[in-house]
């Protein structure tokens, strides 16, 4: 197989600045027909991250690796594996991982094509963290996104799974944002995922779709703090819930004009979460996924 060239990781962080909308739209899409090809043999991920999203060059599109087994043996009982802002609020919270949860990873991966960075990366993966997420903290919004891209992306990170689209209609809808807005990009979306579909059976019987190009990606070097899938092990979290009106996001996620700047001004705030109150006054930012500013025009 030929060997991929870069994760979505440390693409964005050396491209951002010089994607359009376009070529974001692309990224998604190839995703979104990786992971529908993936679905398509009742397969689930479990460990969707940007840095398990491998691009080849030569062909231009993007692939998913790791799939599924990903973890370790000895993981403790009632223990999750992942990434943890990727994770699914219910698989948090101890419930099973379904096609769903690897659908809201999909939303953070949209937001992170949006922004050029991980989702919350200042804030230290722990319990903290995991109840903000439980309780409807989700990144807010950056400035331009187009507002079906993040209709779309909103869908996606539903704290109720089951009000999450299908990837097969978040593909229907990336094809018609595709339609309205892009009408000159190619539309080889099925040619791609016949591919898709060819590469997955191959690895699947030869028991090698979990090492999808382990030697490329382990000369990936990450540039970024809690990039990596690890266990985490929490107890007494509530259910997971959208966010209301009066639950509030303490966290700023200004995007640098440089994406190459958020390395120095990551390095200056190395604060540990402190989300230990997540109600104030209501002069901050709402960051509730239906309360987001519609400040953009709609496609």
């Amino acid at each position: 197989m030929r060997k991929l060239d870069t994760n979505l990781r440390e693409y964005l962080r050396c491209n951002h600045n010089q994607l359009t909308w376009k070529e974001r739209i692309k990224i998604i899409a190839d995703i979104t027909n990786a992971l529908y090809s993936i679905q398509y043999e009742n397969a689930i991920h479990r460990d969707l991250h940007s840095g398990n999203i491998l691009y080849s060059k030569h062909n231009n599109f993007w692939l998913i690796s790791d799939l599924g087994l990903c973890g370790t043996p000895d993981k403790p009982l009632g223990s999750v594996y992942g990434n943890l802002p990727y994770i699914a609020p219910e698989v948090i919270v101890g419930k099973e991982y379904t096609f769903a949860s690897d659908i809201y990873s999909i939303a953070m991966i949209m937001w992170e094509i949006s922004s050029g960075r991980p989702p919350f990366t200042n804030c230290e993966h722990n319990y903290n963290l995991a109840m903000d997420i439980v309780n409807g903290m989700r990144p807010k919004i950056i400035s331009g996104t187009p507002l079906k891209y993040k209709r779309l992306m909103e869908q996606c990170w539903d704290a109720d799974p089951e009000k999450r689209p299908s990837i097969k209609a978040i593909g229907n809808m990336i094809k018609e944002i595709n339609r309205l807005c892009y009408r000159n990009m190619p539309n080889d979306s099925n040619n791609i995922i016949k591919k898709l579909l060819k590469i997955f059976r191959v690895f699947k019987k030869t028991k090698k779709i979990n090492n999808l190009n382990k030697s490329s990606s382990s000369e990936i070097i990450s540039y970024y703090v809690n990039s990596t899938s690890r266990i985490y092990q929490f107890e007494n979290l509530p259910e997971p819930r959208n966010a209301t009106e009066a639950y509030h996001s303490k966290y700023s996620f200004n995007i640098p004009e440089n994406i190459e700047d958020f390395n120095e001004s990551n390095n200056k705030d190395d604060s540990p979460s402190k989300m230990s109150s997540i109600f104030k006054d209501n002069d901050e930012i709402y960051n509730n996924p239906n309360f987001h500013p519609e400040e953009q025009e709609e496609f």
